[in-house]
């Protein structure tokens, strides 16, 4: 995948903000006008995609599809849209909700967003950067590169550093956050990699075939406000089990 035509000038790509949604009523709202508000050098599109929420979410973002014109179809229904809002029957997990979002993007540039308030758009700017220069084709926000960067509960960072460490063991790339929402990639290459995790072991498994694909990967430092399991927060121990055997399973050489 290393031998992609460059990126034409900012003015003349889209990114595409990928939004799984489970269970965020009001939430996504807020962060729809994050994102929307956020100054890129480029356009944008957005596909929000409801994993059959069932708290109001999914009744929200259906009275809120019927005011976006074409920006409403059944899972597998492509329209040209600014804004797309796509709904699974099913609940189904973060990394299914993730394909289906991947493969509904047109934009030159795709980009991981996660509904809750952890991750800041502003942040955008500084992930494109790598990619608008030629210097990368997958680039990833990590909580933790720089100095004095908040690190949430300690449970959770001592977990994270456990994984990419493995992780990085397997597949040398020396990263400082594999389990960051905010992953950015050229469109192609998102769409070229077959992914078969529904729930968090998309994250694991998304960088092992990112490193098995050969292309330049690189880190930019990002803000981060973790949220707590009474705001929210959905990934726990069991997740924390699963994503050791992703690891593994793609690490070491599955296809």
């Amino acid at each position: 995948m290393n031998n992609l035509p460059p990126l034409k000038t900012a003015a003349g790509i889209t990114l595409t903000v990928v939004i799984p949604i489970y269970n965020e009523h009001d939430t996504w709202r807020e962060i729809l006008a994050r994102v929307e508000a956020v100054e890129l050098p480029c356009a944008r599109q957005i596909v929000l995609v409801d994993d059959c929420s069932r708290d109001g979410t999914r009744e929200q973002l259906q009275d809120y599809a019927r005011q976006v014109a074409g920006g409403v179809g059944a899972v597998g229904q492509k329209t040209p849209a600014a804004v797309k809002v796509l709904f699974h029957e099913v609940n189904q997990g973060k990394g299914a909700a993730l394909r289906t979002g991947f493969a509904a993007a047109d934009g030159d540039i795709v980009v991981v967003q996660d509904a809750d308030l952890e991750y800041d758009p502003a942040d955008y700017p500084k992930l494109l950067a790598p990619l608008l220069a030629g210097q990368a084709e997958v680039v990833y926000g990590s909580r933790f590169a720089a100095a004095g960067a908040a690190k949430g509960a300690w449970q959770n960072y001592l977990a994270n550093r456990f994984l990419t460490g493995l992780s990085n063991l397997t597949t040398g790339l020396g990263l400082t956050d594999m389990e960051t929402c905010y992953k950015m990639f050229r469109r192609q290459i998102i769409q070229s990699i077959r992914l078969e995790q529904n729930r968090f072991g998309f994250e694991p498994e998304v960088t092992a075939k990112v490193a098995r694909a050969g292309v330049r990967v690189v880190e930019v430092p990002i803000n981060y406000r973790a949220r707590s399991k009474e705001e929210g927060k959905k990934i726990g121990w069991r997740d924390g089990f699963k994503a050791i055997w992703c690891i593994l399973k793609y690490g070491l050489g599955y296809k």
